[in-house]
């Protein structure tokens, strides 16, 4: 764990320092763009915070893998360093896409394109879906696990993309999630590997969770760094990455009928982290097929918008979007941990799963119900003010009884 932790403060600080220097030199060279209709903020801002996050992470690989020759766990996830740099091929790839599109904004196609091209990489070297745990169910095909591989992180990419319009929206939400999902990756490799804590889809969990961290300072309201498409791309990208790891390391024959939903974690808990992402994106994509417009154009009917629309404050809706990804990544977490680790019935689990999305539902709708009683407050004082008004113009009509109505 102090390994892990170790890597994470690493990236936390090196994408803080290069957060730091990227802005200045921004600001300097006003490497920023105009201001869109469909944003929130009101001042030009640089958009390559991205950069700097990739730079952290990179920063961690390279240490992670100076050290593990020193460290015999941590070697077995290197043994394979084509692994490795397909993930940082890739990352780099995305990275100097979203910075061509956050400089000379890409048509969707191209980015589109781009997109499958590095989320091939990472399955063409073996970061793919190669069993469900669903089951005893498995992907028939190479060809076929490819597929489920690419679109799966291209989706991710994309659901992570379009929540990214709030300051520290996309970095929080990350944190969050990546945190979650590194504590339930760390435990269950103790469980089916006691002597072996680390593995692939932990690093990249843990090291985001750094690059995220290091970079929140600079992204909080009121925000001085954007990380761009670059950024939320890359926490795409290395999410989907991360979450797919965790498949391999489940043996579906191995399955019974009571151990069904234990078996379908893997596959939930990832969904549950990006329950926002996600849900964001399917909305979107529902909303602008209906207009005729393309998926991927942008607007301004996210669900962010939509809670700055209902009342909200920046902040406010912030920590909404916060408060719906915790429950949903610690709820699901619990289900895993409850039974393998406490006395506790996984039903606890479920208990705090409804108990803090009706909390959640009620922070939400919050704006609804004041604006109904200063609604209610304006009538009544309406009803009361109304005989005065009535005086008054009857006043008025019985002294200038010729003037105009």
């Amino acid at each position: 764990m102090r390994a892990f932790l170790g890597l994470a403060l690493v990236t936390a600080v090196v994408t803080l320092v290069l957060s730091i220097v990227i802005w200045k030199l921004s600001l300097r060279y006003r490497l920023y763009p105009k201001i869109r209709e469909r944003d929130v903020h009101t001042r030009p801002t640089p958009r390559l915070g991205g950069i700097a996050m990739f730079l952290g992470i990179v920063t961690a690989f390279g240490v992670a893998s100076l050290v593990s020759s020193s460290i015999a766990p941590l070697a077995i996830v290197f043994a394979d360093r084509s692994q490795i740099l397909a993930i940082l091929g890739a990352a780099l790839l995305i990275v100097l896409l979203g910075v061509a599109d956050d400089i000379w904004d890409l048509d969707w196609l191209t980015k589109l394109a781009g997109q499958f091209l590095a989320a091939g990489l990472v399955a063409w070297q073996g970061v793919s879906i190669l069993s469900l745990p669903i089951g005893g169910v498995t992907v028939g095909s190479s060809w076929l696990s490819a597929a489920v591989t690419v679109f799966a992180i291209v989706l991710v990419m994309n659901a992570v993309n379009f929540i990214d319009g709030l300051d520290g929206l996309v970095a929080g939400v990350a944190l969050i999630a990546n945190g979650t999902f590194f504590v339930y990756t760390y435990l269950l490799v103790q469980q089916t590997s006691p002597t072996n804590y680390f593995n692939l889809a932990s690093l990249i969990a843990v090291l985001v969770v750094g690059a995220c961290a290091g970079f929140l300072p600079l992204n909080w309201h009121p925000a001085k760094l954007f990380m761009g498409d670059a950024g939320a791309l890359l926490i795409g990208l290395l999410m989907a990455t991360s979450a797919i790891a965790v498949t391999g390391q489940i043996n579906p024959g191995s399955i019974g009928a009571g151990d069904l939903f234990p078996a379908f974690i893997p596959v939930i808990l990832p969904f549950a982290v990006l329950v926002i992402p996600l849900l964001d994106f399917t909305l979107a994509v529902i909303r602008r097929l209906r207009a005729g417009k393309s998926p991927f154009s942008a607007d301004r009917g996210h669900l962010h918008h939509r809670l700055l629309d209902m009342g909200h404050t920046h902040l406010h809706a912030v920590l909404i979007l916060y408060a719906w990804t915790g429950v949903a990544s610690v709820g699901f977490l619990l289900s895993f941990v409850l039974p393998a680790y406490t006395e506790l019935d996984r039903a606890w689990a479920f208990v705090f799963l409804g108990v803090g999305f009706v909390a959640c539902a009620a922070l939400t709708l919050a704006p609804l119900t004041r604006r109904r009683r200063g609604a209610l407050r304006d009538d009544l004082a309406g009803d009361e003010e109304l005989p005065d008004d009535a005086e008054a113009r009857d006043g008025r009509l019985s002294t200038h009884p010729t003037g105009d109505r």
